[in-house]
């Protein structure tokens, strides 16, 4: 197993599998064939052709609002939900739209996110700690209840961005309720970047962006799960965390992409490795803004 393994994990898709979702003539999402199928049961909402998902034209329009378009898939996904098509149903909302600065024009469950291949966005926070004897990095164990990958090994601190919540506040709500970090501690992180990922996944396709923030925590620092999302924390050495993320699948793939960015930018995995270039690119494997029609050329 090698670095490479973990970013071709984390990108790989089969394009005839899906059909594009457009809303107001801009390919917003795809869609799996057979979950399309499933939503020619509401025309008054959704136009199902043999080659994309369109909203109703009704709702189509560029003038629709965007809560009168949001307010109808909801109640298409409380129907999907209450028939047991969306686990894991999580009472947030994500929103659509091509560029991450550009308003919504969907507001969308996050649990059904996947369904329709929209760009989900999170936060990913790195805690280390330097120690006498070198650096180390905190370890989350995931809950084995988690509705997505339990059990799976994560950053100290992650979550999905919800829509209404600036970056900042949602990684700071996320290092309390995640590892009683408290709110004067947590702002000090620091901002390092974004990474980009498409694959396919049982639910759909994620074509995903993580904010990365880096913070060094004190060495007396002990974490402290509060939302039960947690199942345990390790402290270890930063050498244990690449033989992990390198050797094996016990990170959660996207957490692995954080680690080996961290690698990259502190200068633990330089330029001397032979898969250095194709790391960098790998990361990054299409621009922030989603340009859903070059995606899968």
């Amino acid at each position: 197993m090698s670095f490479l393994d973990r970013i071709r994990a984390a990108n790989g898709y089969d394009r005839s599998g899906f059909r594009s979702f457009e809303i107001a003539g801009q390919n917003s999402g795809w869609l799996r064939h057979a979950f399309a199928e499933r939503l020619t049961r509401w025309p008054e909402v959704f136009r199902v052709e043999a080659e994309h998902v369109a909203l109703a034209p009704a709702l189509n329009q560029p003038t629709t609002p965007e809560a009168e378009r949001s307010q109808a898939v909801a109640e298409v996904l409380q129907a999907l939900r209450e028939e047991g098509v969306i686990p894991g149903w999580r009472g947030e909302l994500y929103p659509l739209n091509r560029y991450w600065a550009d308003p919504p024009v969907l507001l969308i469950e996050r649990a059904a996110s996947a369904l329709f291949g929209i760009c989900a966005y999170s936060v990913h926070m790195n805690g280390f700690v330097c120690r006498p004897d070198g650096l180390h990095m905190w370890v989350a164990r995931r809950s084995w209840n988690k509705p997505t990958e339990p059990g799976k090994l994560d950053q100290l601190v992650a979550g999905g961005q919800p829509w209404g919540i600036g970056l900042r506040e949602n990684l700071v709500k996320e290092c309390g309720e995640e590892a009683g970090i408290a709110p004067a501690m947590a702002v000090p992180a620091q901002s390092v970047g974004a990474i980009s990922y498409v694959v396919e996944s049982s639910q759909g396709l994620r074509p995903d962006v993580i904010f990365t923030y880096d913070l060094e925590l004190p060495t007396d620092f002990v974490p402290r799960n509060t939302d039960g999302e947690v199942e345990e924390f390790f402290l270890w050495p930063i050498e244990r965390v690449i033989g992990t993320v390198r050797e094996s699948e016990d990170f959660k793939f996207n957490c692995s992409l954080v680690i080996i960015d961290f690698l990259i930018r502190h200068g633990i995995l330089g330029p001397e490795h032979p898969d250095y270039v194709a790391l960098q690119k790998g990361l990054r494997t299409r621009d922030e803004g989603l340009a859903m029609d070059g995606l899968m050329s």
